[in-house]
């Protein structure tokens, strides 16, 4: 086997679809664009098992590809680090990639820009993969703002839609600001480490540990803290933690397959597999671990509130992913890296068959979004009915889905966990198993269940959000269909055809068995190796291995622990509230007054942001332009200097009289001045 050559063909596969179709898609045509896109990536996923095979033998790899940039001592290199964490990664990314790129045939099968969307989404393929594999900090970054670039290309892919077009610069400026973070860490790391290669920054972490510097004031902080916390901040903006969340909801706003590739296997993971990967780093910093807790367990909680009131499927798909993800902050947090990316690796398969599976609701209601004009679909769709109910339980939490065993692992390592923050965590990750569970259900009740509402008009919409998520309906999902949206009066729905069912059902069963599967050897069975380093105060896994006795009595286990009953209790609840009694959630939102306008507003994080940041950039705009530019530059120095001109030719024009008389005396004072000044001296 050549190695080195197998390497290169993981990401390059994809690239080489990508370049073909966006130079040649339009001369290519569009059955032999999506078939070349889907090769690139069916190669990759076969070429990352063989690799996963090769590296559970044994076979780990560091080392360059080429040289990119040598000055003195320090190589700039492009390289693979090849080992147990980037080979799942590797496989995640190509499955879950090759699901979306087969999706993608039927649901943009009608889209005029079809050829252009999979030559983006195989870009974003090769873009994920060049990050995951990289053995350094500058690989790591190109890749980092690869996947950025290509998300807002996919977020504004219909262009013509001004909201679409605010939601990818929206994604774009919000990861800069952590991206600002990011850069700051990777140059702190080459100033104190001086290099950018992993493996000796990793090797001399420790010699740094007592290391201080002085950012301000007389205070001194460890470098390893604020290297850490900079690196975390560009993991906030990738993985949409609090405050730099509020870029992931209108994210929405993108053709459904590329929203399924971003929440699911690539963008907003990168940030967890980033922190795994730099765990050498945090583990010597306590106070850089409690800070990714406190922000993971926020993110977790509140989020997952806002789950409950949205109206749009995929919004309500959206808010779980970003609780998700703070669970798996949290796990990072408390150094369960591990299991962080275990609920990484099950979550992909569970929210992309979700996000997939309100795609085809979506094509069945021609484009209509809105769970207010749903219900009743179960006997329309049973493929896609029974896949969601997969994806469900997945989320909420039960046994033996796959998400049953990554969150209850989380949860107990929180609980063992002695860092900063820790008790908050495990409230918030508790209290969010109920909400998780009662959200996916309410969800797929409306969606699949009750009376049929395919021709309803909306109704019970409140506040700036309904309103929002019903102009965005009324404009249309797609750019040459700007007008018709949902069913004709009736029109019932149907099943979509198997290029979108066959994605359904081949992810619904890695999101029933990965769990059981894949905890024991990633848990608890040192799959990881060296990936992952932690410290034996940190070691909350360790501790949590004396009581493992597999899988079977991890569920027999579960079935008694508090979370599954909190999931369960959800679950009544969904059904209760929208099923047994639909009247209630009218009465309760109306009951909840301004905690419900604070939901429906989400916590007024985009108001703020327009008012303080956008606002007041604008002002500072204004500011600028009407005192700097206008009053200072105009007005005083080239207006100023141009009036001094005026009043000088204007005094001096006296003089020019044209009166010989005039200019003789004018020549005697001058002469009279400069004798008196000479005789002075």
């Amino acid at each position: 086997m050549n190695r080195p050559l197998l390497y290169l063909l993981v990401p390059l596969a994809p690239l080489a679809g990508a370049v073909v179709v966006g130079l040649f898609g339009r001369q290519l045509g569009r059955r032999l664009s999506h078939w070349l896109c889907i090769v690139g990536v069916g190669v990759a996923l076969a070429a990352s098992a063989l690799v996963w095979r090769d590296v559970m033998a044994g076979h780990v790899f560091n080392g360059d590809v080429y040289t990119w940039l040598q000055s003195g001592d320090l190589k700039l290199a492009i390289g693979f680090l090849i080992d147990p964490l980037t080979v799942l990664m590797m496989v995640v990314v190509t499955f879950v990639s090759l699901m979306v790129h087969i999706y993608t045939v039927g649901y943009m099968a009608d889209d005029p820009g079809y050829t252009r969307f999979f030559s983006y989404i195989s870009l974003f393929t090769f873009s994920m993969l060049m990050l995951v594999m990289s053995n350094n900090f500058l690989q790591l970054f190109f890749g980092w703002e690869a996947v950025g670039l290509v998300s807002y290309l996919l977020i504004g892919f219909w262009y013509t839609r001004p909201t679409a077009n605010y939601a990818s610069l929206k994604a774009f400026l919000v990861n800069r600001v952590g991206d600002f973070g990011f850069v700051l860490g990777i140059g702190l790391v080459l100033a104190y480490f001086g290099t950018l290669d992993y493996a000796p920054v990793f090797a001399h972490a420790a010699a740094l540990a007592d290391t201080s510097v002085n950012l301000w004031g007389a205070a001194q902080w460890s470098v390893l803290t604020v290297i850490c916390i900079c690196l975390f901040i560009g993991a906030m903006g990738k993985s949409a933690q609090v405050p730099l969340h509020v870029w992931l909801p209108d994210s929405m706003e993108g053709p459904t397959p590329i929203s399924a590739l971003i929440h699911a296997a690539t963008m907003v993971t990168a940030g967890i597999f980033m922190v795994a990967r730099m765990s050498p780093l945090f583990e010597l910093s306590t106070t850089a671990l409690g800070f990714v807790t406190v922000i993971g367990a926020t993110t977790a909680l509140f989020m997952a509130f806002l789950g409950i009131v949205q109206n749009d499927i995929k919004r309500v798909v959206a808010y779980s992913t970003l609780s998700q993800l703070g669970y798996m902050t949290v796990a990072l947090g408390v150094s369960a890296y591990s299991a962080a990316i275990f609920h990484l690796m099950t979550h992909a398969f569970f929210k992309a068959l979700l996000f997939l599976g309100a795609g085809s609701v979506i094509i069945a209601l021609h484009h209509d979004q809105d769970l207010r004009r749903m219900g009743g679909l179960r006997k329309y769709m049973p493929v896609t009915y029974w896949t969601a109910v997969i994806g469900s339980l997945a989320l909420a939490g039960l046994p033996p889905f796959a998400g049953f065993f990554s969150k209850d692992a989380i949860i107990e390592a929180t609980h063992l966990s002695s860092v900063p923050g820790h008790g908050y965590a495990y409230f918030a990750v508790m209290t969010g198993v109920f909400i998780t569970a009662f959200y996916s259900f309410r969800m797929l009740f409306l969606a699949f269940h009750g009376p049929e509402r395919f021709h309803a008009k909306p109704h019970g919409a409140h506040g700036d959000e309904a309103k929002a998520e019903d102009a965005s309906h009324d404009a249309g999902a797609e750019p040459d269909d700007p007008g018709h949206h949902g069913l004709a009066p009736g029109e019932v729905p149907h099943e979509s055809p198997w290029v979108v069912t066959v994605p359904l059902v081949l992810l619904a069963i890695p999101s029933i068995f990965t769990g059981w599967a894949f905890i024991d050897p990633m848990l608890f069975g040192g799959y990881f190796g060296d990936s992952i380093v932690v410290n034996e105060p940190h070691a909350v896994l360790a501790e949590l291995k004396s009581e493992w006795h597999g899988a079977v009595a991890f569920m027999l286990h579960g079935l008694l622990g508090l979370p599954f009953w909190l999931a369960i209790g959800g679950i009544v609840a969904a059904w209760y509230c929208y099923l047994a009694n639909p009247a209630l959630p009218e009465r309760a939102r109306r009951f909840a007054g301004a905690i419900y306008d604070l939901l429906d507003n989400k916590y007024y994080f985009d108001r703020f942001n327009d008012w303080f940041f956008a606002g007041g950039g604008r002002r500072l705009g204004n500011f600028l332009s009407n005192v700097g530019d206008g009053a200072i530059i105009d007005g005083f120095f080239v207006n100023g200097s141009a009036k001094v001109v005026g009043w000088t030719s204007a005094l001096l024009r006296h003089m020019q009289s044209g009166y010989v008389y005039h200019y003789a005396f004018t020549m005697i004072i001058g002469l009279f001045a400069l004798l008196t000044w000479w005789v002075g001296r």
